[in-house]
């Protein structure tokens, strides 16, 4: 089995990741061979340790051809990948919840029989406590919810270290040479299925981890698709499937760091009641009673604070391996996402790069990237069409209540002009009437006046005048 190890590393002896045997790494290194299709050389690529020169160990790389391939071939490649068969994945961070409880309920058990025979004596006061009597009476004071938090406490410390212990596996494998180049400078549709038998015939221990598997599941796409367009969306995905899964088992963790703290308070908050409802004053001119009384409140308060101080602590405990190991998780993930996008896909080589040679992979890459860019498009014009209508419903909506409101605003203009007109008429035609009757009441006084004059005689002596200045007699 090859390794891989760090510059800084040679000429020190080391334990075998696979057989747990020490080794020592050789002080001197072989020179690297040369990257293909003129890449640069990825950041943290180990150079090869027993190879020969460069030219010479070329010539063992079979060459690539821009030929489409044989059916023979593609029946050898068909049969390889069935009678691979894969392996079983087991999940490379979440541990067994139920081996977890029973590490956790041991190690709580062991605790409280420690602390079992430091219990002081009841006439001891606190003051003389010694410091595991302290800490005894910190748990057996309020046994159950001190005993619910410290098992809550001793099954996330027993998660954390099978997860430890899970995250080491994951770190040794990443000692592994899984691509050697022995196999090839790149990796083609012709050795592509050395490399994945180089994989399975990796030891039973290792094999099974992040690491080997993504670069499994890689290698045999490629082996499928021979596109390495594909293999890069997949593995982007499976970074995602991986990180996710990640921080999907700090869910118990979690929950655990959440209740610690809120069971103190509860039991801070019963210690309270029990020390409020202890009070007894019903004799104030008893000063006895009434120190009595105090001792038995500011006893019970502080049995009551030391749920939240021993909630409080066990909480803090457990929060920093917590976030160290969650950051321990991310950097290993990180570490692999690096060995895939500077180690692995580098030496793929689809043919589409060679000059030349058949550019299916692009085009297949191409009209993929085309096809999810008219799909985008497609589901924003539907989008906005959606919110189009909306709008225009909402347009037709507010011009209906335009319209109505118009209509009813010149229904009650309409009514109030015609009410005023109404009035204004019949005022005319009364004020008309008053006039015509005073009129036909001066015309009948008339008529009886003339009527009157009509039955008497006007009588009228003309007198004769004498001369110029004579007078009338």
């Amino acid at each position: 089995m090859q390794l891989k190890v760090e510059p800084e590393m040679a000429g020190k002896i080391v334990r075998c990741p696979g057989c747990n045997t020490k080794l020592n790494i050789p002080a001197e290194a072989a020179g690297g061979l040369p990257f293909p299709s003129g890449l640069p050389a990825p950041s943290g690529l180990p150079a090869p340790s027993n190879l020969p020169a460069p030219d010479a160990a070329m010539s063992h790389v079979p060459e690539y051809t821009d030929t489409p391939p044989s059916p023979q071939h593609e029946l050898l490649v068909e049969q390889n990948r069935n009678a691979r068969g894969g392996w079983e994945e087991a999940d490379p961070t979440n541990p067994n919840p139920f081996l977890a409880f029973g590490v956790g309920f041991i190690i709580f058990l062991v605790w409280v029989g420690i602390l079992y025979p430091f219990q002081a004596p009841e006439s001891t006061p606190s003051a003389k406590f010694s410091t595991m009597q302290f800490v005894a009476s910190l748990f057996y004071k309020h046994a159950a919810v001190s005993f619910t938090n410290t098992l809550f406490f001793t099954w996330s410390m027993a998660i954390i270290y099978l997860k430890i212990q899970k995250l080491r596996h994951q770190r040794r494998a990443l000692l592994l040479d899984v691509l050697p180049w022995e196999l090839g400078a790149e990796i083609n549709r012709d050795n592509v299925g050395s490399f994945i038998d180089h994989l399975y015939k990796l030891p039973h221990r290792l094999r099974d981890s992040m690491m080997v598997n993504r670069i499994r599941k890689a290698l045999e796409l490629f082996e499928v698709k021979q596109n390495a367009g594909d293999v890069t969306n997949m593995l982007s995905s499976q970074s995602d499937i991986d990180g996710m899964r990640i921080g999907g088992s700090y869910t118990l963790l979690k929950a655990f760091l959440w209740a610690i703290p809120i069971l103190g308070f509860i039991g801070t908050v019963i210690g309270l009641s029990h020390a409020i409802g202890g009070m007894n004053f019903s004799d104030m001119d008893d000063l006895k009673q009434v120190k009595t009384t105090l001792q038995n409140v500011t006893g019970g308060l502080g049995t009551a604070f030391d749920a939240t101080l021993l909630g409080l602590v066990l909480a803090t405990l457990l929060n920093f391996p917590m976030n160290t190991l969650m950051k321990a998780e991310d950097d290993n993930l990180n570490n692999i996402d690096a060995f895939c996008n500077e180690i692995l896909l580098p030496r793929l080589n689809d043919g589409g790069s060679i000059g030349g040679g058949d550019t299916g992979g692009m085009m297949d890459t191409l009209v993929k990237a085309v096809a999810n860019a008219q799909k985008e498009f497609l589901i924003d014009l539907n989008t906005l069409s959606s919110k189009i209508l909306e709008q225009a419903q909402n347009l037709d909506k507010r011009a209906w209540a335009h319209q109505e409101r118009v209509d009813r605003e010149f229904a009650t203009a309409l009514n109030v002009m015609r009410e005023q007109m109404t009035k204004s008429v019949a005022d005319s035609v009364e004020k008309t009437g008053d006039y015509m009757r005073a009129m036909a009441s001066g015309i009948q006084s008339l008529n009886n006046v003339l009527a009157q004059l009509g039955e008497k005689q006007v009588i009228i002596h003309q007198v004769k005048k004498r001369g110029w200045f004579s007078r009338a007699d």
